[in-house]
């Protein structure tokens, strides 16, 4: 059995200064530390993105997403800084204005700048 007093996302980037700004600036995560081959944010009081540096990869899924109280603040704050959101216009994750329902949650998803994908969720 693992005990872990975090579990931290780590996410795959080509361009760590470019990662760096949209991790930083535009959703607005504190660095805490960088080396030349990653750097570490705050998302929180006990959550943490790690990006690391290397080649091109490909993923399809939701690597990581924030749990937020208010989702449509959050988006609203987010496209204003100049994140586009993924809309889906069919199937479970059909979105309005952004947002989809998910059961009792609701949840949206953006790309960062190498194309991962991460989610906000409330709920």
């Amino acid at each position: 059995m693992i005990t872990a007093t975090m579990v931290v996302a780590t996410i795959p980037v080509t361009d760590l200064e470019r990662a760096k700004a949209f991790y930083g600036d535009v959703l607005g995560l504190a660095l805490l530390w960088e080396t030349p081959a990653g750097a570490r944010f705050s998302c929180g009081s006990a959550s943490e993105i790690s990006v690391f540096k290397r080649p091109p990869v490909s993923t399809e899924h939701t690597l990581a997403h924030f749990e937020v109280d208010d989702i449509e603040a959050v988006v609203q704050d987010l496209a204003a800084r100049g994140v586009v959101f993924l809309d889906y216009t069919e199937g479970p994750l059909a979105t309005t204005g952004h947002i989809a329902q998910l059961g009792p949650a609701r949840g949206a998803w953006f790309r960062d700048p190498d194309g991962n994908t991460l989610g906000l969720r409330q709920g």
